[in-house]
């Protein structure tokens, strides 16, 4: 697979995250700058489509990602990229004016689902205390019915699946899409985890939980700005 089609990838990607809607080749190329025409665009999308990583949802002429084509894309973002400044200042800002641990972990899960728009779950240091917030944000999507939101709010309620959700993270970036999910009932969603660590009280994990459909790059510089945050924050707290 060449460049340009790793960049007609990341375009569908980019687009069908922003938008919900599938993508045409003529968006692709009005908006990414390619260099090349819809025509081109059109038939380095069918090769895109003969290794499975975007389909045709029924009679649409767009496409959108399936979850090897999510994969591909996240596995080919070379670096997570920084926080901007004041997005990191404004982290700092709010995560210091924490009184306590369970205030600051508190505060570091709204936030982070604010920032992210998705679920956020932090594990407690060495401990088999989760915390959650942002659920509400599952229901967003004009995509997610009923039937589809239910078995993963029910997942969502059981400690012992939150507590699965972070117990293999490490501390770096990690990120499960859909069908890599262990649990049954989180098989359509993604999860991008990371661990902290602070010298005064031990281990313990942050991550965020959303649809397939997610802002990978984003959410994943925001849980890595803020799991490197935590471990600071609790140790000159200690």
């Amino acid at each position: 697979m060449h460049e340009r089609q790793l960049e007609i990838l990341r375009a569908i990607v980019e687009e069908y995250v922003a938008t919900e809607e599938p993508v045409g080749s003529k968006v692709i190329a009005e908006r990414h700058g390619l260099g090349v025409s819809p025509a081109t665009i059109r038939n380095d999308m069918a090769v895109l489509e003969d290794a499975g990583l975007i389909a045709q949802p029924h009679t649409s002429a767009g496409r959108i990602p399936t979850n090897s084509g999510y994969r591909m894309f996240v596995d080919k973002l070379t670096q997570v990229k920084p926080l901007s400044t004041p997005e990191r200042r404004a982290i700092e800002s709010f995560l210091s004016e924490s009184h306590d641990l369970d205030d600051l972990l508190s505060r570091t899960v709204k936030l982070l689902s604010q920032i992210t728009k998705q679920v956020a779950v932090i594990q407690y240091p060495t401990s088999d205390r989760v915390v959650l917030a942002g659920t509400s944000n599952l229901a967003r999507s004009r995509h997610e019915t009923a039937n589809e939101l239910h078995p993963i709010l029910e997942a969502l309620e059981e400690q012992v699946v939150l507590l699965r959700l972070l117990s293999d993270v490490g501390g770096e970036i990690n990120v499960k899409i859909g069908e890599e999910q262990p649990e049954a009932g989180l098989k359509k969603t993604s999860l991008v985890s990371m661990g902290y660590n602070s010298t005064a009280v031990g281990h313990g994990a942050v991550g965020i939980l959303g649809p397939t459909r997610m802002d990978y790059a984003g959410s994943m510089s925001a849980v890595n700005a803020v799991a490197r945050y935590i471990g600071r924050f609790i140790d000159e707290g200690n």
